[in-house]
């Protein structure tokens, strides 16, 4: 997200990106008795031309996309899979991590793990800080950690913060560091995009549970949604806390994420986290390089033909990403491995002048 800007720049890219042979096949995403429901692109009632143009060119241009797939209606319509990817291999998610430990949060919340999220950090943390005494560390809540406002040192985008990202890595004991950096702000008054934040997030939840993250997610939220093919883990060779792994999910099951979204936090018809967390989490609460940011949460916004969709997304290094646009009743995913790369903008080009374009005026 840090390179957002350059949107419109890919944006002006997908013309030339469109043309070429159509020697795209589709075909109907298959049913594995795995939750999803799919049906045929043909019988959308839409014009499929953008669809096809664009899925040509990804099949024989030079490009990084690993995975895409289109949710609508709550039915599986586009499922896509490259460079060796399939339907059943787990992908590196990098960020989009962050909006899961989100509802993750809320869950903890609607279990009354965790009280409030106006609770001050402290009163879950089993670690204080013992450098950079400040009276404000305090006063840091898990509210300004969902929205990056702790004011501490740290962030991920300037390489002269102390609390960046690959900086802490490189540390023995990452909740102990991120605790003990200078407070440079008072909490809730600037957001800085800090992956360390997240962190002790994670960590509040397994403190409040008594379960390490990753049992937390599969008892509350991945079990619950049919998720089995996942895992936890770090390109660091160093042993990481659970609470500093990331996940590693399939395709599909990232969409069912999207779908939670879509859905108010219900799947199957069953509430897995209550619509209020679903609502408030997603909607602006700060901003972040001029982007509208909620718990974890991005607010992007598509344009297309003067009509403004906001989508609820979730956003990872290399092109993974879950877009959400209710007004559409769609999830988008994609996977990808553009890493530090301005490439990994291109699915937003996708959503914005294929997939908006052609269900926008869907019957």
């Amino acid at each position: 997200m840090k390179n957002i800007t350059l949107f419109t720049i890919f944006i002006l890219s997908i013309s030339p990106f469109c043309h070429g042979q159509n020697t795209y096949l589709y075909t109907q995403p298959k049913s594995l008795n795995d939750g999803w429901k799919t049906t045929n692109l043909q019988l959308q009632q839409v014009d499929t031309a953008l669809v096809y143009k664009m899925f040509n060119q990804i099949k024989t241009r030079q490009n990084e996309i690993h995975s895409v797939l289109l949710v609508k209606n709550n039915q599986l319509i586009i499922e896509e899979y490259f460079k060796g990817n399939s339907v059943n291999k787990t992908h590196d998610l990098r960020s989009v991590t962050k909006s899961i430990r989100s509802l993750l949060t809320g869950i903890a919340i609607d279990n009354g793990f965790i009280e409030s999220i106006d609770d001050p950090i402290s009163k879950y943390l089993q670690v204080v800080p013992n450098k950079n005494s400040d009276p404000r560390k305090d006063s840091i809540t898990i509210r300004h950690l969902l929205t990056m406002s702790t004011g501490l040192d740290c962030n991920d985008w300037d390489k002269k913060s102390k609390g960046q990202e690959d900086k802490v890595h490189k540390k023995k004991d990452w909740i102990q560091y991120t605790l003990n950096l200078p407070m440079l702000y008072k909490p809730g008054t600037v957001s800085n995009y800090c992956s360390m934040g997240t962190i002790l997030l994670a960590e509040i939840v397994s403190k409040a549970s008594g379960m390490t993250i990753d049992k937390f997610a599969e008892q509350y939220l991945f079990t619950p949604l049919g998720i089995t093919n996942v895992s936890w883990g770090h390109t660091s060779n160093k042993e990481i806390i659970p609470s500093g792994q990331r996940l590693y999910m399939t395709s599909r099951d990232l969409a069912k994420i999207g779908q939670l979204i879509l859905n108010k936090g219900k799947w199957n018809e069953k509430q897995l986290i209550s619509e209020k967390w679903i609502e408030e989490s997603t909607l602006p609460k700060t901003k972040i390089t001029a982007i509208d940011y909620g718990y974890l949460w991005w607010n992007i916004p598509f344009t297309v033909n003067e009509k403004v969709l906001v989508s609820k997304t979730a956003t990872g290094n290399g092109g993974q990403y879950i877009m959400v646009l209710p007004e559409l009743d769609m999830v988008a995913v994609f996977t990808g491995g553009a890493y530090n790369s301005d490439e990994q903008m291109l699915p937003f080009s996708v959503v914005n002048d294929i997939f908006i374009p052609t269900f926008i005026h869907q019957k």
